[in-house]
């Protein structure tokens, strides 16, 4: 059996896959982007060894933060991992929705090594070869820049795309008003935790990678450093990011996948991890 625990920054899905890690015996898998990178804890809620209580976790803290690690990765990796333990329950948990979806179902990577300018293409060129890749795409055919790194992304080939492996996608959901209540006292016990002195510790070592760019808790306290900003304004820029992370979210989730959406009831987890207990009995029977 493969459960998926999906859903926005800060709505228990880690507390909810210990529960039914024990509950079926079950490993777990990482599916958050930047969990996958080692010493950044703080800044992505990562799961501590005493929280894991013994349950084997896979794909945390594979990477160093210096080395760039694709979807294309991610698919590898969790499909090895699948493979190895096709025998056992199996739950993946975290909120990057198309690292999920890519270890799942049959989406094809062409692997890129090098990066093409396209210098020798005018705007409309571009703009017509991006069309071609996706008739959807959006960006202005001005926007030189967006269309060169939209073409450089990734190929992929999933026009017609079909799950390898039957899951049940379970997403924690709860009042938007709540959700941003906890975003933003999460980012607070972030600061009082240690959050910018972990990052300052990436900071002064002058680390401009692509994952510290690009995280939400990091890129802010940055700008801080950097003193183009206040730490203020760094924190509250971080609780706006998270805010807008997990619309973002909710979004992906909801035009992608198939998921069964459950409250939580804060003041008594115990009452949640019961209903979805029950969902996957009646899942399994069906």
């Amino acid at each position: 059996m493969i459960i998926c625990i999906v859903g926005p920054t800060g709505v228990g899905k880690t507390k909810l896959s210990i529960e039914l890690a024990k509950k079926y015996n079950a490993i777990i898998i990482n599916c958050d982007a930047m969990q996958i990178y080692k010493g950044m804890d703080i800044g992505t809620a990562k799961i501590t060894e005493e929280e894991k209580e013994g349950i084997p976790h896979f794909l945390f803290d594979i990477r160093d933060v210096d080395v760039n690690f694709t979807v294309y990765d991610y698919q590898k990796e969790a499909r090895s991992i699948l493979e190895k333990y096709k025998g056992r329950n199996i739950i993946f948990v975290g909120g990057s929705g198309l690292y999920l979806k890519s270890a799942l179902y049959n989406y094809v990577f062409k692997e890129e090594k090098t990066h093409n300018n396209y210098d020798n293409l005018s705007n409309e060129e571009l703009y017509n070869l991006a069309l071609k890749k996706d008739k959807n795409m959006n960006i202005h055919i001005n926007n030189r820049k967006r269309l060169i790194r939209f073409l450089n992304k990734e190929n992929t080939d999933n026009e017609e795309c079909f799950q390898l492996y039957k899951a049940l996608y379970i997403g924690l959901t709860t009042d938007r008003n709540i959700l941003y209540e906890r975003i933003n006292k999460r980012v607070d016990d972030m600061i009082n935790a240690g959050l910018i002195e972990e990052a300052r510790s990436f900071y002064e070592k002058k680390n401009n990678s692509k994952a510290l760019n690009t995280a939400i808790g990091y890129k802010e306290l940055f700008k801080y450093f950097d003193g183009s900003i206040s730490l203020d304004d760094a924190i509250e820029l971080i609780k706006k990011n998270s805010r807008n992370y997990a619309k973002r979210q909710y979004t992906w989730f909801n035009n992608q996948m198939d998921i069964k959406w459950f409250n939580v009831n804060f003041n008594d987890f115990k009452s949640t991890v019961l209903e979805v207990e029950e969902y996957i009995k009646q899942f399994n029977r069906s």
